[in-house]
């Protein structure tokens, strides 16, 4: 079966979840042109989750997908290591003229996927719903998979597709070293273990029979072309839509895509705990992109959170996820609809080929 046929899309594309940079006007955008729309869900509360799959289910008649995190949070720092992290953020602190004394305690601010939000979706039953670290414990998932959802997750090695196809994963998403955001690794926290996309994504497609979808570093048609040819069912794609007019790309992360510094990216803990690639700002410079300081995911973002407001207010993105993949050069202001033709005439092209 193809993946447009397991998804119910006309196109192999699926817009990436990007929590922080958009919401469901993106998700509908995609889904009216064709491929599947996805909406980031672990920074929304309930409130949230409830008004913007209502705004899905009113703007489209086409499926679409609900994306979760299902990590497990960790315990709660101790004095020790909460007070190290703060030590090593004060010099900013008092620059930007903010009192450290009054920084929270750490708090989870990603939530995992869990029956209290199976709860709100069970009259909903989401067409898709993806997962990013692994996939959640059986029971939560046999209440997704009763509601015929498609069910997605990302690997980022063979091991972990073989795993989550094992594991019950419908379509598997080879997330290669280059993508942007949060890694999506369960089984191994070693970076060193992963690879790029296209030695990653013939890998994974030889070692599991279910659909696999090629993520990261693509961002043109030739990308998608030279994916399918390599034996993606599919394409992910991120980075291409941030500056979308859909998307909710912030002012200075806007700039900064537009600018010379989106060639340089990097892997950093700095902002949430866990890796993920951005483009390298002030503060990942000084600290160091993967500084041991920083507190478990996704604990650390509580005691930067500040120090981002505060730098954004002055028109500064040095303290700000500027989330982006290693190659930005599809990225344009250009409708979202737009962006998905021409890249699913990369796709249509490789179908061509002999």
């Amino acid at each position: 079966m193809s993946l447009q046929a397991l998804l119910g899309t006309e196109l192999p594309l699926i817009q990436a979840p990007m929590a922080g940079v958009q919401g469901s006007a993106l998700a509908l955008a995609m889904c009216r042109a064709g491929g599947l729309g996805s909406l980031p869900c672990a920074m929304l509360d309930a409130a949230a989750l409830q008004r913007e799959v209502a705004a899905l289910r009113a703007g489209t008649h086409r499926p679409w997908n609900l994306n979760f995190f299902c990590h497990r949070n960790p315990p709660a720092p101790t004095a020790a290591e909460q007070a190290v992290w703060l030590q090593a953020l004060v010099p900013f602190y008092r620059e930007l003229g903010l009192d450290p004394d009054a920084t929270q305690a750490a708090g989870a601010s990603r939530a995992p996927f869990s029956h209290a939000v199976a709860d709100l979706l069970e009259g909903v039953r989401p067409p898709v719903v993806s997962f990013h670290f692994g996939l959640p414990e059986p029971g939560l998932l046999a209440r997704v998979k009763g509601w015929g959802s498609v069910v997605l997750s990302s690997a980022t090695t063979v091991a972990e597709a073989l795993w989550l196809e094992a594991h019950g994963a419908d379509v598997i998403i080879a997330q290669g070293l280059e993508a942007g955001g949060h890694r999506g690794h369960f089984l191994d926290g070693d970076v060193g273990l992963q690879m790029g996309t296209f030695a990653l994504l013939p890998q994974v497609a030889r070692a599991v029979r279910c659909p696999v979808v090629a993520a990261g570093g693509i961002a043109d048609a030739a990308g998608v072309a030279a994916a399918r040819a390599l034996g993606a069912a599919g394409v992910q794609l991120g980075t291409a839509y941030l500056l979308c007019p859909e998307a909710q790309t912030s002012v200075v992360h806007r700039q900064a895509l537009h600018s010379e510094a989106a060639r340089h990216t990097v892997l950093t803990t700095l902002f949430s705990g866990r890796p993920a690639r951005g483009i390298v700002n002030r503060f990942m410079r000084e600290l160091g992109a993967l500084n041991p300081a920083a507190l478990p995911f996704p604990l650390a973002a509580a005691a930067v959170a500040p120090l981002r407001a505060q730098a954004e207010s002055r028109g500064s993105g040095d303290f700000s996820p500027l989330w982006c993949g290693q190659n930005a050069s599809g990225c344009s202001e250009r409708p979202a609809g737009e962006v998905t033709r021409s890249l699913a005439a990369g796709w249509n092209a490789a179908a061509r080929l002999p």
